[in-house]
């Protein structure tokens, strides 16, 4: 294949893609109508030629086949020409599967959160492992200073999204990657443009584990609610069963035949059938984030690489940018930026940052930003999610809800905006020495986190 031209460049997961055609050596161009950062940058150092803008990119790209992300959609100036002009495209994860996937043993990563975390971590353990696993991620992995990697070895890591591959192919992308081995880390009701209910989101990951031969392996927590329900529909591989902390699942269930984890404040001890494997400092904090290490330890382990030897293998691990990331300290405030964008991410976000800063204040700015929270499919659960934090924040511009009326419930301690431009100057009138100031969207916030840096080193400076 002489050239390709990946249309949705900037996205996390395309700008992987085309990392992952360069180093198979194919030419590739791209295109976006916005590069923000961090894949928007790592795009622009992949050194292809890039058109800003889909106008530009359909009077101007040539290629001999268009790999089109799922964020474009008809009406888009590029969908139209390669439609109009019959020009070879397929989606993102058809292209990974027939250029990179096929051949090899396919280790996916699923669930509602903590994807990119979880398959980061298992990257990480199998690299440690010495198994030089490939690799593609929902974000750029911190040790690897990339989302993507071909990788020498048999295994490859993919994340498995349930959210659709493109507009010509409304599969989830994870139909097409053929897990070895499958894992899920939770299930809950997201994606309200996709699917009208949990069922059918339940019945997508169903269609999954039909995808995991009898030789592989299902990995899947059973104490989400969703997950079971997925395994009720029947399995045709082996089920290795987590249960995440404490002795019992939520029905009381006696975890012995399967793996649990446990938390004294320091260490993380991971058990199977009863007896300990491995403990360790974990490095990552809260309770979600140990679920996710678990998923980890235990996919790894099936894979090949010695739940024993966990501890070791997790030494050094880095997480994903926009994970709980420390963006800024000054003027003795912290900036972490998160990546959570659902009620349930929102709370375990809190939770893992109040137990990384124990007895500091914490405000809480987050975006009203995915497709389902614009809807206001999650209007109710608002306040209950973000009851941690000590002060709220956040923007009613273009919602056809009530923000107002979703946070009040935390009364005073909730503050909203009418416009995105007025946020900034509003959570820096109200923060003070010692706050914890978290950041929470699936996009780029209108570049709130550049902003409160800027303004808290300035301060700074002044003093």
């Amino acid at each position: 294949m002489s050239a390709l031209h990946f249309a949705g460049v900037a996205g996390v997961f395309m700008s992987a893609l085309a990392y992952l055609a360069r180093e198979k050596g194919i030419a590739a161009s791209g295109s976006d109508s916005a590069f923000y950062p961090p894949a928007g940058d790592f795009a622009r150092a992949l050194g292809m030629e890039l058109f800003d803008g889909y106008e530009a990119a359909a009077a101007n790209a040539k290629a001999d086949l268009f790999v089109v992300g799922n964020a474009i959609s008809r009406g888009n100036p590029l969908a139209e020409r390669i439609l109009n002009e019959d020009l070879p495209c397929v989606s993102g994860p058809q292209w990974l599967y027939e250029n990179v996937l096929r051949g090899r043993k396919v280790l996916a990563v699923a669930g509602t959160h903590g994807k990119t975390t979880t398959s980061s971590l298992l990257a990480h353990i199998l690299d440690a492992a010495g198994m030089k696993p490939g690799f593609v991620l929902g974000g750029i992995a911190g040790g690897f200073d990339s989302p993507a990697r071909i990788g020498e070895g048999e295994w490859f890591v993919a994340e498995a999204d349930e959210y659709d591959s493109a507009f010509f192919d409304k599969r989830p992308k994870f139909m097409h990657y053929r897990p070895r081995i499958a894992a899920i880390n939770n299930l809950e009701f997201d994606h309200a443009d996709i699917y009208a209910n949990e069922g059918e989101i339940v019945r997508q990951f169903h269609y999954l584990l039909r995808t995991v031969p009898a030789k592989g392996a299902v990995v899947a927590n059973i104490r989400s609610p969703g997950v079971r329900a997925v395994l009720q529909k029947g399995a045709h591989s082996p089920v290795i069963k987590l249960f995440g902390d404490g002795n019992r699942d939520d029905n009381g269930n006696d975890k012995s035949n399967g793996w649990h984890w446990r938390f004294d404040g320091k260490e993380m001890t991971v058990f199977c059938g009863g007896k300990k494997q491995c403990a360790f400092l974990p490095p990552l904090a809260g309770a979600a984030n140990r679920d996710n290490i678990l998923t980890a330890v235990v996919a790894a382990n099936a894979a090949g690489a010695d739940s024993s030897r966990a501890g070791e293998y997790l030494r050094g691990y880095k997480p994903p940018l926009r994970r709980l990331q420390t963006i800024a300290t000054a003027a003795g405030i912290t900036v972490t930026d998160d990546f959570a964008h659902h009620p349930s991410a929102f709370c375990a976000t809190l939770a893992a940052l109040k137990e990384k800063h124990p007895g500091r204040r914490v405000i809480a700015v987050f975006e009203a930003r995915s497709n389902s929270m614009k809807a206001g499919v999650f209007q109710n659960e608002l306040a209950d999610s973000l009851r941690a934090a000590d002060l709220v924040f956040a923007c009613a511009e273009g919602l056809q809800w009530s923000m107002e009326k979703a946070l009040a419930p935390l009364g005073e301690r909730a503050v909203v905006a009418r416009k995105l431009s007025d946020l900034p100057a509003r959570v820096l009138e109200h923060s003070r020495e010692g706050d914890c100031i978290l950041l929470m969207s699936n996009g780029n916030f209108g570049g709130i986190a550049q902003k409160i840096t800027a303004a808290l080193r300035a301060k700074e400076k002044e003093k």
